[in-house]
Protein backbone atom coordinates (compact mmCIF):
# COMPACT_ATOMS: atom_id res chain seq x y z
CA UNK A 1 0.00 0.00 0.00
CA UNK A 2 0.82 3.25 -0.79
CA UNK A 3 2.41 5.94 1.83
CA UNK A 4 1.79 10.18 1.95
CA UNK A 5 4.09 12.53 3.66
CA UNK A 6 2.25 14.31 5.75
CA UNK A 7 2.48 17.08 8.53
CA UNK A 8 6.50 15.50 8.88
CA UNK A 9 5.20 11.84 8.98
CA UNK A 10 4.04 8.90 6.78
CA UNK A 11 0.27 7.85 6.74
CA UNK A 12 -0.58 4.43 5.29
CA UNK A 13 -3.26 4.60 3.00
CA UNK A 14 -5.29 2.49 0.70
CA UNK A 15 -7.66 3.78 -2.38
CA UNK A 16 -10.93 1.61 -3.77
CA UNK A 17 -12.90 2.64 -6.44
CA UNK A 18 -13.18 4.83 -9.37
CA UNK A 19 -11.44 8.15 -8.61
CA UNK A 20 -13.73 9.89 -10.71
CA UNK A 21 -16.82 9.04 -8.45
CA UNK A 22 -16.92 10.72 -4.85
CA UNK A 23 -14.10 10.72 -2.83
CA UNK A 24 -14.99 9.72 1.11
CA UNK A 25 -12.26 9.58 3.80
CA UNK A 26 -12.82 7.27 6.34
CA UNK A 27 -11.89 7.98 9.81
CA UNK A 28 -10.80 5.16 12.24
CA UNK A 29 -11.25 4.90 15.72
CA UNK A 30 -9.21 4.49 19.12
CA UNK A 31 -6.51 2.22 17.92
CA UNK A 32 -7.72 1.09 14.62
CA UNK A 33 -6.13 0.53 11.61
CA UNK A 34 -7.41 1.19 8.05
CA UNK A 35 -8.85 -2.19 7.69
CA UNK A 36 -11.35 -1.62 10.68
CA UNK A 37 -12.80 -0.17 7.39
CA UNK A 38 -14.30 -3.87 6.01
CA UNK A 39 -14.25 -4.22 2.61
CA UNK A 40 -18.62 -5.00 2.85
CA UNK A 41 -18.77 -1.74 3.89
CA UNK A 42 -16.06 -0.04 1.41
CA UNK A 43 -17.70 -2.08 -1.56
CA UNK A 44 -21.08 -0.94 -0.36
CA UNK A 45 -19.92 2.98 -0.41
CA UNK A 46 -18.53 2.11 -3.66
CA UNK A 47 -21.35 0.38 -5.20
CA UNK A 48 -23.75 3.85 -4.23
CA UNK A 49 -20.77 6.06 -6.47
CA UNK A 50 -18.13 6.62 -3.60
CA UNK A 51 -13.99 6.56 -4.36
CA UNK A 52 -13.04 5.40 -1.06
CA UNK A 53 -10.28 6.80 1.18
CA UNK A 54 -9.01 4.99 3.96
CA UNK A 55 -6.08 5.27 5.82
CA UNK A 56 -3.95 4.53 9.07
CA UNK A 57 -3.73 7.59 11.78
CA UNK A 58 -0.62 8.23 13.49
CA UNK A 59 0.66 5.65 15.75
CA UNK A 60 -1.02 2.78 14.84
CA UNK A 61 -0.79 -0.07 11.77
CA UNK A 62 1.72 0.90 9.18
CA UNK A 63 2.08 4.70 9.95
CA UNK A 64 4.44 6.45 11.80
CA UNK A 65 4.62 5.71 15.24
CA UNK A 66 5.94 7.87 17.83
CA UNK A 67 8.42 5.59 19.91
CA UNK A 68 10.57 8.20 21.78
CA UNK A 69 7.24 9.89 22.97
CA UNK A 70 6.94 6.91 25.71
CA UNK A 71 4.31 5.92 27.64
CA UNK A 72 1.87 8.70 28.48
CA UNK A 73 1.04 9.26 32.05
CA UNK A 74 -2.55 9.53 31.90
CA UNK A 75 -2.82 10.17 35.84
CA UNK A 76 -0.69 13.41 35.58
CA UNK A 77 -2.80 14.26 32.49
CA UNK A 78 -6.01 14.13 34.97
CA UNK A 79 -4.24 16.20 37.41
CA UNK A 80 -3.06 18.72 34.50
CA UNK A 81 -6.68 19.12 33.50
CA UNK A 82 -7.75 19.50 37.41
CA UNK A 83 -4.75 22.41 37.85
CA UNK A 84 -6.51 24.17 34.83
CA UNK A 85 -3.00 23.04 32.94
CA UNK A 86 -2.59 21.93 29.29
CA UNK A 87 -1.10 18.46 29.86
CA UNK A 88 2.28 17.90 27.81
CA UNK A 89 1.16 14.94 25.22
CA UNK A 90 3.24 13.93 22.39
CA UNK A 91 -0.01 14.87 20.03
CA UNK A 92 -3.23 16.19 19.68
CA UNK A 93 -6.64 14.86 17.98
CA UNK A 94 -6.46 18.40 16.57
CA UNK A 95 -2.67 17.09 14.99
CA UNK A 96 -4.56 13.56 13.75
CA UNK A 97 -7.08 15.44 11.94
CA UNK A 98 -4.69 17.66 10.40
CA UNK A 99 -3.21 14.44 9.19
CA UNK A 100 -6.39 13.53 7.23
CA UNK A 101 -5.93 17.11 5.22
CA UNK A 102 -3.08 16.67 5.02
CA UNK A 103 -3.64 13.00 3.14
CA UNK A 104 -6.51 14.87 1.23
CA UNK A 105 -3.62 17.32 -0.15
CA UNK A 106 -1.20 14.30 -1.11
CA UNK A 107 -4.06 12.59 -2.80
CA UNK A 108 -5.10 16.24 -5.16
CA UNK A 109 -8.51 16.04 -3.53
CA UNK A 110 -9.70 19.22 -2.66
CA UNK A 111 -12.67 18.66 -0.82
CA UNK A 112 -14.26 15.20 0.35
CA UNK A 113 -17.04 13.45 2.42
CA UNK A 114 -15.36 13.25 5.48
CA UNK A 115 -16.69 10.16 8.08
CA UNK A 116 -15.30 9.07 11.13
CA UNK A 117 -16.22 6.67 13.79
CA UNK A 118 -15.55 6.65 17.60
CA UNK A 119 -12.65 8.44 18.09
CA UNK A 120 -13.07 8.86 14.27
CA UNK A 121 -15.70 10.30 15.14
CA UNK A 122 -13.95 13.46 16.88
CA UNK A 123 -11.49 13.64 14.65
CA UNK A 124 -14.31 14.28 11.40
CA UNK A 125 -16.01 16.81 13.94
CA UNK A 126 -12.59 18.83 14.33
CA UNK A 127 -11.74 18.49 10.78
CA UNK A 128 -15.36 20.12 9.65
CA UNK A 129 -14.66 23.54 12.21
CA UNK A 130 -11.25 23.85 11.55
CA UNK A 131 -10.89 23.10 7.60
CA UNK A 132 -14.62 24.07 6.76
CA UNK A 133 -13.73 23.83 3.06
CA UNK A 134 -12.68 20.85 2.42
CA UNK A 135 -15.69 19.12 3.56
CA UNK A 136 -18.81 18.24 1.73
CA UNK A 137 -20.69 16.29 4.38
CA UNK A 138 -20.21 15.07 7.30
CA UNK A 139 -20.78 11.74 9.01
CA UNK A 140 -20.08 10.59 12.44
CA UNK A 141 -20.92 7.12 13.85
CA UNK A 142 -20.42 6.18 17.59
CA UNK A 143 -18.97 9.36 18.73
CA UNK A 144 -18.89 12.28 21.18
CA UNK A 145 -18.00 15.36 21.52
CA UNK A 146 -15.64 14.64 24.75
CA UNK A 147 -18.25 16.55 27.19
CA UNK A 148 -17.50 15.42 30.26
CA UNK A 149 -21.54 16.25 31.48
CA UNK A 150 -22.38 13.24 29.29
CA UNK A 151 -23.34 10.09 30.46
CA UNK A 152 -20.12 8.01 30.60
CA UNK A 153 -19.30 4.67 29.58
CA UNK A 154 -21.04 1.84 31.40
CA UNK A 155 -17.86 0.77 34.19
CA UNK A 156 -18.27 -2.57 33.98
CA UNK A 157 -17.46 -3.12 30.04
CA UNK A 158 -14.83 0.44 30.78
CA UNK A 159 -12.81 -2.31 33.30
CA UNK A 160 -13.18 -5.30 31.31
CA UNK A 161 -12.40 -3.09 27.80
CA UNK A 162 -9.20 -1.59 29.08
CA UNK A 163 -7.49 -4.01 30.94
CA UNK A 164 -4.49 -5.52 30.08
CA UNK A 165 -4.22 -7.47 26.91
CA UNK A 166 -2.04 -10.50 26.32
CA UNK A 167 0.80 -9.85 24.10
CA UNK A 168 1.21 -13.16 22.59
CA UNK A 169 -0.57 -13.64 19.47
CA UNK A 170 -3.17 -16.16 20.29
CA UNK A 171 -3.97 -15.29 23.24
CA UNK A 172 -4.39 -11.52 22.26
CA UNK A 173 -6.98 -12.76 19.37
CA UNK A 174 -8.83 -14.60 21.84
CA UNK A 175 -9.40 -11.80 24.37
CA UNK A 176 -9.90 -9.21 21.79
CA UNK A 177 -12.47 -10.94 20.16
CA UNK A 178 -14.28 -11.63 23.78
CA UNK A 179 -13.86 -7.77 24.65
CA UNK A 180 -15.57 -7.09 21.07
CA UNK A 181 -18.69 -9.40 21.80
CA UNK A 182 -18.70 -7.16 24.89
CA UNK A 183 -19.90 -3.66 22.73
CA UNK A 184 -21.41 -5.30 19.54
CA UNK A 185 -25.21 -5.11 20.88
CA UNK A 186 -27.78 -7.41 20.46
CA UNK A 187 -27.06 -8.63 17.41
CA UNK A 188 -25.36 -12.40 16.89
CA UNK A 189 -21.58 -11.61 17.10
CA UNK A 190 -19.78 -13.68 14.46
CA UNK A 191 -16.57 -15.14 16.66
CA UNK A 192 -14.92 -16.62 13.94
CA UNK A 193 -15.02 -13.54 11.64
CA UNK A 194 -14.19 -11.57 14.91
CA UNK A 195 -11.30 -13.57 15.34
CA UNK A 196 -10.24 -13.38 12.07
CA UNK A 197 -10.24 -9.79 11.82
CA UNK A 198 -8.13 -9.64 14.92
CA UNK A 199 -5.91 -11.86 13.98
CA UNK A 200 -5.25 -9.59 11.01
CA UNK A 201 -5.43 -6.99 12.89
CA UNK A 202 -2.28 -8.36 15.11
CA UNK A 203 -0.18 -9.71 11.85
CA UNK A 204 -0.55 -6.35 10.32
CA UNK A 205 0.77 -4.16 13.13
CA UNK A 206 0.97 -5.39 16.86
CA UNK A 207 1.86 -1.91 18.91
CA UNK A 208 -0.19 -1.26 21.66
CA UNK A 209 1.75 1.94 22.93
CA UNK A 210 0.13 3.92 20.05
CA UNK A 211 -2.96 2.92 21.35
CA UNK A 212 -1.93 4.43 24.93
CA UNK A 213 -0.85 7.54 23.07
CA UNK A 214 -3.96 7.95 20.49
CA UNK A 215 -6.06 7.51 23.97
CA UNK A 216 -3.89 10.74 25.39
CA UNK A 217 -4.60 12.93 22.39
CA UNK A 218 -8.25 12.76 23.06
CA UNK A 219 -7.63 14.97 26.32
CA UNK A 220 -6.60 17.65 23.61
CA UNK A 221 -9.00 19.50 23.01
CA UNK A 222 -11.43 18.18 24.91
CA UNK A 223 -15.12 19.31 24.95
CA UNK A 224 -15.23 20.31 21.07
CA UNK A 225 -19.31 20.98 21.68
CA UNK A 226 -19.01 24.42 21.84
CA UNK A 227 -16.83 24.77 18.79
CA UNK A 228 -19.09 22.02 16.41
CA UNK A 229 -21.62 24.50 16.34
CA UNK A 230 -19.39 26.39 13.89
CA UNK A 231 -20.16 22.98 11.12
CA UNK A 232 -22.14 24.28 8.34
CA UNK A 233 -21.73 20.87 5.92
CA UNK A 234 -24.15 18.94 5.91
CA UNK A 235 -24.19 16.19 8.93
CA UNK A 236 -25.45 13.02 9.43
CA UNK A 237 -24.84 10.98 13.23
CA UNK A 238 -25.57 7.66 13.55
CA UNK A 239 -25.58 5.77 16.81
CA UNK A 240 -26.51 2.41 18.27
CA UNK A 241 -29.36 2.07 20.71
CA UNK A 242 -26.85 -0.25 22.48
CA UNK A 243 -24.02 1.24 22.59
CA UNK A 244 -22.00 1.25 26.02
CA UNK A 245 -19.09 3.30 25.63
CA UNK A 246 -20.60 6.51 23.70
CA UNK A 247 -24.24 7.19 25.15
CA UNK A 248 -27.21 7.98 23.12
CA UNK A 249 -27.06 11.51 24.95
CA UNK A 250 -23.26 12.25 23.29
CA UNK A 251 -24.70 11.91 19.81
CA UNK A 252 -27.98 14.18 20.74
CA UNK A 253 -25.60 16.68 21.77
CA UNK A 254 -24.10 16.69 18.25
CA UNK A 255 -27.14 16.56 16.44
CA UNK A 256 -28.72 19.83 18.59
CA UNK A 257 -25.42 21.62 18.23
CA UNK A 258 -24.56 21.11 14.60
CA UNK A 259 -27.38 23.48 12.61
CA UNK A 260 -29.79 21.28 10.38
CA UNK A 261 -27.63 17.72 11.40
CA UNK A 262 -29.61 14.52 10.93
CA UNK A 263 -29.76 11.78 13.64
CA UNK A 264 -30.04 7.93 12.88
CA UNK A 265 -30.63 5.73 15.52
CA UNK A 266 -29.77 2.05 15.03
CA UNK A 267 -31.84 -0.60 17.11
CA UNK A 268 -29.24 -3.50 18.41
CA UNK A 269 -26.40 -1.36 17.22
CA UNK A 270 -23.81 -1.27 19.98
CA UNK A 271 -20.28 0.30 19.43
CA UNK A 272 -20.21 -2.03 16.49
CA UNK A 273 -20.59 -2.07 12.80
CA UNK A 274 -23.11 -5.33 12.46
CA UNK A 275 -22.70 -6.72 8.97
CA UNK A 276 -27.14 -6.55 9.18
CA UNK A 277 -26.95 -2.68 9.11
CA UNK A 278 -24.16 -1.62 6.77
CA UNK A 279 -26.97 -1.16 4.37
CA UNK A 280 -28.44 0.83 6.38
CA UNK A 281 -25.40 3.13 7.19
CA UNK A 282 -24.61 3.43 3.43
CA UNK A 283 -27.75 4.32 2.77
CA UNK A 284 -27.78 7.50 4.91
CA UNK A 285 -24.05 8.14 4.07
CA UNK A 286 -25.36 8.35 0.75
CA UNK A 287 -28.41 10.49 1.18
CA UNK A 288 -26.47 13.08 3.51
CA UNK A 289 -23.98 13.50 0.40
CA UNK A 290 -26.71 14.28 -2.04
CA UNK A 291 -27.14 17.18 0.16
CA UNK A 292 -24.73 19.57 -1.23
CA UNK A 293 -26.25 19.26 -4.75
CA UNK A 294 -29.39 20.27 -3.53
CA UNK A 295 -28.25 23.35 -1.54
Amino acid sequence: MPKANVNQIEIEYETMGNPELKPILLIPGLGGQLIAWSDDICKKLIDNGFFVIKYDNRDVGLSTKFDTAGIPDMMEIATAYNRGEIPNIPYTLGDMADDAVGLLNALNIDKAHICGASMGGMIAQIIAYTHPTRVLSLTVIISTTGNPSLPQAKPEIMAQFFAPVPSEREAYIEEMAKRDSLIYGNFDYDEIQGKEYRKNEYDRCYYPEGVARQLAAMSIPGNIQPKISAIKAPTLVIHGKEDPFNSIEASKEIVSTIPDAELLLIEGMGHSFPREVLGQIVDAISAISNKINSQ
